[in-house]
């Protein structure tokens, strides 16, 4: 194990704990200053639109400056939009503008972080671990850290509303000490205009069929699951009657799933390929949230669901960042997972959107029903896009373009 992999490792603990608090703390904090569920809504839709407005000038950032020193700022942003959100709850400042600009800079910070992250994974292990190393951050990200933080997130705002702010403070710092020893590839110059260099990246990922069918099938997936996960909180609240720490309770279920998930991810992809895993991936998609929509209100069972759910996506997401760091050339793969997540995450503000108006007109169970058929979608792209032939024409494609470099 490298000394670059150990501290990337390090790194995501740190700055995935300080991540999640916020992210876990936004909502219940809102809920604290309006239950109108248009305004909890928009909290998400913000939050969720640097993914759209931010992410390909992201990319041309991570493919132009060297990549290690990208995380280290969007630890040190992150930093600061907690200590913001820490001073305002000590001092009674919170309002729904603040909140709004806090979630906005914290997911500003994301977008940043998660790009450089995946781009420094093929620099710092080898190509045939990719899917493991990928399996492991996102077990990090997703698994170990929010099986604490959720409910953690949940008895401190019971404290005080900032509390979970000024840990988010020391976490991203520590992310910040720990990124500034990890020593990455310098990056290449560019001469070109940045409009250029993020259409080089948007070709690219367009013209891979394999690639663009996984970010279409994402689009619509992330669109899904924004709109049932910008209302959840209120399904908790309201449908479920659970409290804070109920509701933290159930995203704890969320990250065991993705835990539990993370001990057979590689030998469920080495049975079935990457093909066969990520289309039996969306049918479970597609189930989990009709199950969401029809189950009783028990507790219980929509905990059984999520968790279920969490390990199905962990599968998906493992083999779809794998897909691209093992298809897309070095020098083009921090425009390409940036392109792919502004055009399959650019629907989360709509999807955040669209929770809230149709919570509103319909109910909570409704909006998880709207998800499920929106899933079938991305169901229909993966079943037709991602066929073992895709994949192999994909390889080839790339052993061909490895050959022409040493050639």
């Amino acid at each position: 194990m490298s000394r670059g992999w150990r501290r990337l490792q390090a790194a995501a603990v740190s700055g995935s704990v300080a991540e999640g608090l916020m992210l876990t703390a936004l909502p219940l904090v809102a809920v604290t200053i309006t239950t109108d569920p248009r305004e909890v809504s928009l909290v998400n839709v913000v939050g969720q639109s640097p993914w759209l407005l931010l992410s390909l000038f992201a990319g041309v950032l991570i493919d132009r400056v060297r990549r290690s020193s990208v995380l280290v700022a969007a630890y040190a942003v992150q930093a600061c939009a907690a200590l913001v959100l820490a001073v305002a709850g000590a001092s009674g400042w919170l309002s729904l503008p603040l909140l709004l600009v806090v979630a906005f800079v914290v997911t500003s910070a994301q977008v940043l972080g998660d790009g450089a992250s995946g781009a420094l994974v093929p620099e710092v292990v080898p190509g045939h671990r990719l899917a493991a190393a990928n399996t492991r951050l996102m077990l990090i990200d997703r698994g170990v850290v929010q099986f604490v933080v959720p409910p953690a997130a949940g008895v401190l705002v019971g404290v005080a509303l900032g509390a979970p702010a000024w840990v988010a403070v020391v976490a991203a710092v520590v992310a910040v000490v720990v990124v500034r020893g990890l020593r990455s590839t310098p990056a290449t110059p560019s001469e070109h205009h940045p409009v250029r260099d993020i259409a080089e990246g948007l070709r690219y990922l367009v013209r891979t069929r394999l690639l663009l069918s996984i970010t279409v099938a994402v689009a619509l997936g992330s669109f899904a699951s924004s709109a049932a996960m910008s209302m959840f909180v209120l399904y908790a609240y309201e449908v479920l009657h659970v409290g804070a720490v109920g509701y933290g309770v159930l995203l704890t279920c969320m990250a065991v799933g993705w835990v539990a998930s993370s001990f057979v991810v590689s030998r469920v992809v080495d049975r079935l390929g990457y093909a066969w895993s990520m289309r039996l991936a969306q049918v479970g998609m597609v189930v989990t949230m009709a199950l969401i929509a029809v189950l009783p209100p028990w507790a219980w069972a929509i905990g059984v669901v999520v968790f279920a759910e969490s390990a199905i996506v962990m599968v998906w997401n493992v083999c779809s960042q794998s897909s691209r760091q093992r298809f897309t050339p070095p020098g083009l793969l921090g425009r390409v997972l940036t392109s792919h997540r502004a055009l399959a995450w650019g629907l989360t503000p709509l999807g955040a959107l669209t929770g809230g108006l149709v919570a509103a007109g319909l109910g909570q169970r409704a909006v998880w029903l709207v998800g499920a058929v929106v899933q079938v979608g991305a169901l229909v792209t993966a079943w037709i896009g991602l066929s073992p032939r895709a994949f192999r024409e994909a390889e080839l494609a790339a052993e061909e373009r490895r050959a022409a470099v040493v050639g």
